[in-house]
């Protein structure tokens, strides 16, 4: 079983940046995609963003489009989610993901995430 720990929330004014990283470990798969959902206050999770275990395709919701970027090093160790242009919208604990398929498209839950980390905006 993987284990994801997530690091790099905090809290920023809007229009802000911050870096959340992603570190796996355990048990891996031969082909899987990494990535983040969200959970705000009072609401269900939301996917954020995916990549893909070679790091050559991404996925983004329309929220995270244009301010948002996922990368990832070699192997499952480290994924990043570059936040740019932060809105009061996106406070939430944001959670790192890994499955070995394109769960968002189905409207289903990750095989796996961490504990999350705690990103607030203000405005």
């Amino acid at each position: 079983q993987v284990q994801l720990e997530e690091s790099g929330g905090g809290l920023v004014q809007a229009g802000g940046s911050l870096r959340l990283s992603c570190t796996a470990s355990g048990s891996t798969f031969s082909s899987y995609y990494m990535g983040w959902l969200r959970q705000a206050p009072g609401k269900g999770r939301e996917f954020v963003a995916a990549i893909n275990w070679n790091g050559v395709s991404t996925y983004y919701a329309d929220s995270a489009k244009g301010r948002f970027n996922i990368t990832k090093g070699a192997a499952k160790n480290p994924v990043y989610q570059q936040m740019n242009y932060l809105k009061p919208e996106d406070k939430a604990v944001y959670y790192c993901t890994t499955d070995q398929g394109n769960w968002w498209a189905y409207g289903s839950s990750p095989q796996s995430w961490g504990q999350g980390t705690q990103v607030a905006v203000s405005s």
